[in-house]
């Protein structure tokens, strides 16, 4: 877990680079790779990823309020992640579907109720953000923290220059 505001932007980061590219990934299987390129889906990707990063900011500080606000055992960290998740990831696909509706309609075009396809949306992202949050996303975001981010405790034996 991050423990300072660099950490935070960089397992922010760390975050966003993964969720959105599985949703993206999972979201052009849905609507078919008929139209799929590379470079559009690099661009789309990019726009994608900087929303994202931006309702992330504006989500995590209030789902972590939520989520630290509710009665469990708070000693093991293993409990304070599942709460967080479970506040973040149901906030962020509400907001993030509202994106994705709005560019499906750019895209491809809605046929039918914009508010049915919202709904529908909200489903089926659910079904794989969540999952993807828990067992993928989240282990490796906080693996590469520990690594490669956060300094060591352990000091390193000093070189003697002779």
């Amino acid at each position: 877990m991050p423990s300072n505001k660099k950490e935070g932007i960089i397992f922010g980061l760390f975050m966003c680079f993964g969720m959105v590219f599985i949703m993206t990934t999972y979201n052009t299987a849905l609507h078919g790779f008929a139209d799929f390129n590379i470079g559009s889906a690099l661009i789309q990707f990019v726009i994608t990823f900087v929303v994202a990063f931006v309702v992330e900011s504006l989500v995590e500080p209030k789902a972590r309020k939520l989520a630290l606000s509710f009665p469990y055992n708070k000693s093991k960290q293993i409990n304070i992640i599942l709460a967080i998740a479970f506040c973040m990831v149901p906030s962020m696909v509400l907001i993030m579907s509202i994106y994705g509706i709005i560019l499906k309609s750019t895209l491809i075009g809605i046929e039918g109720s914009y508010f049915m396809e919202y709904l529908k949306t909200i489903g089926l992202n659910i079904i794989v953000a969540l999952p993807a949050q828990l067992l993928i996303v989240g282990p490796i975001s906080r693996w590469l923290l520990v690594n490669f981010v956060k300094p060591s405790t352990t000091q390193k034996p000093e070189l003697k220059v002779i």
